[in-house]
């Protein structure tokens, strides 16, 4: 069996893979959900959905740290990888072992195209259709419930020391951008340093958004930024839901839905 991973390599498999590692942890919870739990053999520290997941399956290191030995003990039949995730030295090593499967996600149509590659993978075609239709579901709903909301200018950091925001060419800007937000840094890629001077300020940004991962932002830190965004309601946000792009997105737009009215009551006040 040949297929196609999202960088458009081709994967040769002997057989549909039994003993699946994964590397990232958005894609460790799509493949539970998609009833593939039995066949992890490896995750990552970071895989905390479903939240036994690294009590009762091997943790081979982290996303951009991995122990080869552990890998190669577990005896893969493939290893799930990440082109943002993971770095081409860990997918080179992984390919030394068993076939490698990189996903590469920008768009909510990349995610649906991973979901839908996973279900001919893992003979889970089923399982992934109806994922996909739901997903498809929630998100015609959530348009429909922003139809007439206005556009609010937002930053959305991912990072303190130095401060990062998520900007163009992520996946996070496309959400962003599904929930009706101008992203401030639209005109930078990837994930800019910003904030580099104390004497700016962005006075035209309505929220600025502190993501709860890859940096774990608290309460403490809003007043840390206010003074760079006078005008803007300060707000912490679940990362997952904003950067998860597997079965996670099931969730996201409920939480959207909800932080759009959040924010509608607090810039009224």
């Amino acid at each position: 069996m040949e297929v196609l991973d999202q960088l458009h390599r081709t994967i040769a498999l002997k057989d549909i893979p039994k003993r699946i590692i994964s590397l990232v942890p958005s894609q460790t919870e799509l493949l539970c959900d998609l009833g593939l739990e039995d066949s992890l053999v490896g995750v990552t520290k970071f895989c905390v959905h479903p939240h036994h997941i690294t009590t009762d399956v091997t943790v081979v290191g982290g996303t951009k740290n991995i122990h080869l030995d552990k890998i190669k003990a577990l005896q893969p039949d493939i290893i799930l990888c990440n082109k943002e995730e993971n770095t081409k030295e860990i997918v080179d090593a992984c390919e030394r072992i068993c076939p490698v499967h990189v996903s590469d996600i920008y768009t909510m149509a990349d995610s649906m195209k991973l979901i839908e590659q996973y279900g001919v993978l893992f003979n889970r075609v089923k399982e992934a259709e109806l994922m996909i239709s739901q997903m498809k579901c929630e998100i015609g709903g959530f348009k429909s419930f922003l139809k007439d909301k206005k556009v609010l200018t937002v930053a959305y950091f991912i990072w303190k020391t130095p401060w990062m925001v998520a900007a163009n060419n992520t996946f996070i800007n496309h959400l962003l951008e599904l929930n009706k937000f101008a992203n401030a840094f639209e005109d930078n890629t990837r994930y800019p340093e910003v904030l580099t001077e104390e004497s700016v300020h962005f006075e035209n940004v309505d929220v600025v958004l502190l993501s709860s991962e890859p940096y774990p932002f608290k309460e403490i830190h809003k007043y840390e930024v206010q003074g760079y965004f006078p005008k803007a309601k300060i707000v912490l946000a679940d990362g997952e839901m904003f950067s998860w792009y597997g079965s996670r997105l099931l969730k996201a737009f409920e939480y959207f839905k909800t932080l759009r009215l959040s924010l509608e009551n607090n810039l009224a006040c």
